[in-house]
């Protein structure tokens, strides 16, 4: 099943300032907290050595630049998040997904590889490498996509035929050719498999409700609109996050 949304639900469900999930996902570990505080100082420290070298009064434009740049270890997960979203906010049109998981499988990827020295000075490469969920899901019209996340604990409760929910993206007004999609909800677990939390969950959840119970009263008589039979081209997902060891 697929439900065309209006753009103010769209844009409703995707914001276009961070939420905190989102502030939460790109403040990331520690060592990237020690990044984005290299920067500040950095940051802070090129706009004192500008005045001291130039003379410069401390005017209210130089206290201003230097001020956001010392404090880009707090406000940088909120630029990166924003600028997440607006990228996904740029597909002119969406609709409201719903079918079923057809297939899953666990998968090892690898992520990188870093060069190291043992304890007798020999060259040791280190790969790092990350499970993966592979969910497979689609509908009645022969829609299929392939969405991929880091495998966590709770995508145990994952089973074939489980009602899966989504939004996707296009830019096709009868959302013929699926261009993105986001997180993957399955109701009946109250489970997300995301990696990025592109949706206000709440929000989803409700509009999520809404189609549920307008289908329900609607009139068995009444034609139904049906979403269009075209295939989509396979639709992947990459994503980085905890390991489910």
């Amino acid at each position: 099943m697929l439900v065309p949304l209006t753009r103010e639900k769209f844009e409703q469900l995707v914001p276009l300032i961070a939420t905190g999930s989102q502030y939460k996902y790109y403040w990331g570990k520690f060592s990237n907290f020690l990044q984005r505080l290299l920067i500040s100082v950095v940051v802070a420290a090129i706009v004192l050595l500008v005045k001291v070298i130039f003379r410069l009064a401390s005017g209210p434009v130089l206290f201003f630049l230097g001020l956001i740049g010392a404090f880009y270890w707090l406000w940088g997960p909120v630029l990166w998040a924003s600028l997440r979203n607006i990228k996904c906010r740029r597909y002119k049109y969406s609709g409201f997904f719903r079918g079923r998981v057809l297939d899953w499988w666990i998968t090892e990827e690898l992520l990188g590889k870093q060069e190291t020295v043992n304890n007798r000075g020999d060259l040791v490469i280190v790969e790092n490498r990350e499970k993966r969920l592979n969910l497979e899901v689609g509908d009645e019209t022969g829609f299929t996509a392939l969405f991929k996340a880091p495998l966590k604990v709770s995508h145990k409760m994952i089973n074939r035929g489980q009602v899966a929910e989504m939004l996707v993206m296009s830019n096709y007004a009868d959302l013929s050719t699926i261009e993105e999609i986001t997180d993957i909800y399955i109701p009946s677990r109250n489970l997300w498999v995301s990696d990025y939390p592109f949706l206000r969950q709440d929000y989803f959840k409700e509009v999520s409700r809404r189609i549920r119970d307008d289908r329900e009263e609607r009139p068995r008589d009444r034609p139904r609109r049906r979403p269009p039979r075209e295939r989509s081209r396979e639709i992947e997902r990459y994503y980085d996050e905890e390991e489910w060891g």
